[in-house]
């Protein structure tokens, strides 16, 4: 059977939004695929961490959620969403909490009743407050055990600053002061329509619309949930963390860079996709082809709210960490003294654009671009624009933002792992 012809798509044709708006001022995005019988709604709430007042509560909250009700138990909770085979899910980052719910469409009216009580009438019983407490703390304990996680709390700290809002970190004994009360004051403070936007797809129709209009109308409104004061940045460029007995070196590199709303933001993306955001990127090509040094790595621009950052990461041998670090350096001055050559940087787009489809291929997909793009001030339109500045980009163009952004001089340089293995 002969194989079909390769096409790689020009443009990109998605669903636009359209916007509706609840009694309470909450705006509700709708994206209707009625092909899929299914429906996905996601309440996105400007209730990150960086709006916490205490350590732990943003996290806690989200997915505290579902850990009973007014009128149900989180075993009831957990039980009728399997039973109907619906499901719900809990992501938080710095800026935003989302709590997704995805059902049959034909069995949405009965998940719908679980909706409101998970969103709208959560108490967080002191029991199980205590519980998630214990479990939670023990938990963190183990994780910073590993160089990875070291590595990864000490890059935030490095590039922001230990302060900061987006680079500190809490010990696992804050977890002991942690409340109920404590939970309750952010949901009361942050889990508000002045704070909240709805994304729902699939089968959209009249009467799915109207109910989860009727959810969104009853969140309760507020004033706007403040972030954390965010002072300057605090960057520190070269940072080791002695790990005794490691095996492996876990290495973060990158630097402070901008939000995606930055006119650069997209073509750093393809900068950064071609040092190390596929498998035959140039580090995956050195550091784990030629010099086996690894077994992955990669590069990519990371957003938030107020601004964003180039991180490049891997773990390696313990022996070899200097090496590899020298290797990852000697690349990252390749981009800036030599231009891309036009057939690698085809492909590289080509990668990208497949990349778009696959995530755009369902309403599920749809609705997480659909999101992002809202919290960025764009519509979907943006999309096409986005793949169009893909396909724009040049060696010269890429060639200069290397020379500009990737200075020795502004990269951060963290390390976690057993230096005494270097010698």
């Amino acid at each position: 059977m002969r194989q079909p012809p390769l096409t790689i798509p020009t443009t990109i044709t998605v669903p636009e939004a359209v916007k509706h708006t609840a009694s309470n001022g909450t705006p509700i995005y709708a994206i209707d695929c009625p092909e899929y019988e299914v429906v996905r709604v996601s309440f996105v709430f400007h209730a990150g961490t960086i709006t916490q007042h205490h350590p732990f509560t943003a996290s806690a909250t989200a997915n505290m959620l579902a850990e009973g009700s007014l009128n149900m138990t989180s075993q009831q909770i957990a039980e009728r969403l399997d039973y109907y085979g619906s499901y719900f899910d809990i992501n938080i980052d710095r800026d935003y909490s989302y709590i997704t719910f995805c059902a049959l469409s034909k069995f949405f009216p009965q998940t719908a009743e679980v909706i409101e009580e998970v969103i709208l009438r959560p108490t967080f019983p002191d029991a199980e407050v205590a519980t998630y407490r214990d479990k939670r703390r023990q938990q963190l304990s183990i994780e910073r055990r590993k160089v990875e996680t070291i590595a990864r709390e000490n890059f935030a700290h490095a590039i922001f600053g230990a302060s900061h809002p987006y680079g500190i970190s809490y010990s696992e004994d804050e977890y002991s002061s942690l409340s109920r009360e404590n939970i309750m004051e952010h949901y009361q403070r942050c889990y508000t329509a002045d704070n909240c936007i709805v994304v729902c797809s699939g089968a959209i129709n009249d009467n799915v619309l109207q109910r989860i209009k009727s959810i969104a109308e009853q969140i309760h409104t507020s004033q706007k949930c403040d972030a954390m004061s965010l002072p300057p940045f605090d960057t520190k460029h070269n940072v080791r963390i002695q790990h005794d007995g490691a095996l492996q070196s876990s290495i973060r590199m990158g630097r402070l860079l901008f939000a995606r709303t930055h006119e650069d933001f997209v073509p750093m993306q393809v900068l950064a996709t071609a040092l190390g955001g596929y498998f035959g990127s140039r580090l995956m090509q050195n550091l784990r082809e030629r010099n086996g040094f690894t077994y992955g790595v990669f590069s990519a621009m990371v957003n938030f709210q107020h601004t964003g950052y180039l991180a490049i990461a891997t773990q390696v041998g313990a022996e070899v960490t200097d090496e590899a670090l020298r290797q990852i350096a000697y690349e990252i001055e390749r981009l800036r003294e030599e231009k891309i050559p036009e057939q690698e940087l085809l492909l590289v787009k080509n990668i990208m654009a497949g990349e778009m489809m696959r995530i755009l291929d369902g309403p599920f997909g749809i609705a997480d671009v659909t999101t992002e793009n809202i919290l960025c001030g764009f519509d979907n339109h943006q999309i096409e624009e986005n793949l169009q500045r893909i396909r724009q980009t040049t060696p010269d163009e890429l060639l200069s933002l290397a020379q500009r952004y990737l200075t020795e001089e502004d990269m951060v340089t963290v390390v976690a792992g057993d230096f005494s293995q270097l010698s």
